[in-house]
């Protein structure tokens, strides 16, 4: 898939890549969701600009791409090709996802060999074999997952997974499903954004023939075909409300209807659902029904970000260094004291998507060496301008120990802006606590109703 809004830089890549690639050329964002939704499976690979419309000369349009697409497709690799090569740029494209960034002009032989390289090294993640349900680390929040799936797995209940974009959402899931007794049974997924709002019905549910412009022929959904299996619904906050009543009552009595039919039928698959979003809040706003939320989540899981997991981020290091050097016949890299700090206080916005393809590009590029901090560095994302490029306060960092560590990764350090873009972060935080009531928010920071306001003027204002 290409998404680039200039036609001679789409046609010159078509040309150029269609005798090794079947290739989509789009040329914004919602033409590229639209061509997804058409695709029976969607491509391995995306070469994206950063800079589309309605927004070409920022980078903005693009960065969304990039979440757009990994939510429709968690498994597809995207490289960025885009004249916004900044290096702030390209790092937070690494940081939503890319597995690398490339500056234009790029000549089209050195383009393919890349995508060549991509696609050799960069497999979907799998299970770990010799992990207890194939989930790595040895951190109190991944003991306690653990426990909680082998707990909830035989249960019929449903299942409502919650956690951030990229911390393994999908790999709970199936681990819910192979730990259970139900494992032999199918195991059918369904992304929720990944799928246009007019076929969710009929491919959950089924249709018969004639039912609607294209039903030809009758078919069962993914209900039926699930069986006495589970059926995993990923993106559950991105299911159409009108579709929810329809989803709740299968929950309730396991009874549904295909599209265009009468008779009734039942469902006795296990529903377990995920979501990136706060429910809660989405409840608060009309997108979501409380009731079918309480359905989903007689049992919930809290996949905890990778940011909170401590020594773990050196086993899925040493795990992921291991499989791509494998798959790729290469030697793996190994990091060097300065870096394996810098490592183990990151804060990995993206989490293990972001920590899987940082191995990836440190492979490529370093493959047999010793990796330096500096050399590490180039791969994070640590914009002084952003509050997440800050690194976490935890109870082992005291306030003097996280501030020498921010000063030693960061480069154009500026305290005013640093301790402005704090403070706006702990206003946006207790409005968000308080459900936007500016005097609890008030209360909350110990300050005066009137100085919130007053600051969160400066913020809209642009002083900040």
């Amino acid at each position: 898939m290409i998404v680039d809004d200039d036609p001679l830089i789409t046609d010159t890549l078509h040309f150029a890549l269609s005798k090794d690639f079947e290739v989509y050329v789009a040329d914004s964002r919602e033409q590229t969701a639209s061509l997804l939704r058409q695709m029976e499976s969607p491509p391995e690979l995306a070469l994206i600009d950063l800079g589309l419309p309605p927004l070409p000369h920022r980078p903005d349009e693009g960065f969304r791409l990039i979440s757009d697409l990994l939510a429709l497709a968690p498994d597809i690799r995207i490289v960025v090709l885009s004249g916004q090569n900044g290096e702030a740029n390209a790092r937070h494209a690494r940081t939503l996802g890319a597995v690398e960034f490339v500056a234009k002009p790029c000549e089209p032989s050195r383009l393919k060999s890349l995508l060549f390289d991509v696609m050799r090294i960069a497999e979907p993640v799998r299970p770990v074999a010799d992990s207890p349900c194939g989930i790595l680390g040895e951190s109190f929040h991944i003991e306690k997952l653990r426990q909680q799936i082998g707990q909830f797995a035989n249960a019929p209940f449903p299942v409502l997974i919650e956690g951030e974009s990229g911390s393994g959402k999908e790999l709970v899931a199936g681990c819910l499903h192979r730990m259970s007794g139900r494992a032999t049974q199918p195991y059918l997924a369904l992304n929720c954004a990944a799928i246009a709002p007019t076929l969710v019905e009929p491919t959950l549910f089924g249709y018969c023939k004639g039912a609607f412009t294209g039903a030809n022929t009758t078919r069962s959904g993914y209900f039926e075909d699930a069986s006495d299996g589970a059926l995993f619904l990923d993106e559950i906050g991105e299911l159409p409300v009108e579709l929810q009543a329809k989803l709740l009552r299968v929950l309730e009595n396991g009874e549904y209807q295909r599209v265009g039919e009468t008779q009734t039928r039942r469902s006795n698959a296990r529903i377990i659902a995920a979501t990136n979003r706060d429910i809660r809040q989405e409840i608060r706003a009309g997108r979501f029904r409380a009731d079918l939320y309480h359905r989903l989540s007689v049992f919930t899981l809290n996949v905890p970000p990778l940011r909170d997991l401590g020594d773990d981020r050196l086993q899925l290091l040493s795990h992921f260094c291991s499989l791509y050097a494998s798959q790729g016949n290469c030697a793996s890299f190994v990091l060097d004291a300065g870096a394996r700090e810098l490592w183990l206080a990151y804060h990995f916005p993206g989490n293990v998507r972001e920590l899987r393809n940082i191995v990836i590009r440190l492979i490529t590029k370093h493959s047999g060496t010793v990796v330096s901090r500096a050399q590490l560095q180039m791969e994070l994302e640590m914009d002084p301008d952003s509050v997440g490029g800050l690194l976490p306060l935890n109870d082992a960092l005291s306030m003097e120990e996280m501030a020498r560590k921010h000063l030693q990764v960061q480069v154009n350090f500026n305290l005013d802006q640093t301790l402005k873009t704090w403070e706006q972060a702990y206003v946006e935080a207790a409005l968000k606590i308080t459900s936007g009531n500016l005097s609890q928010a008030a209360k909350l920071l110990g300050i005066n109703r009137t100085t919130l306001y007053s600051r969160m003027q400066s913020y809209s204002d642009g002083e900040l």
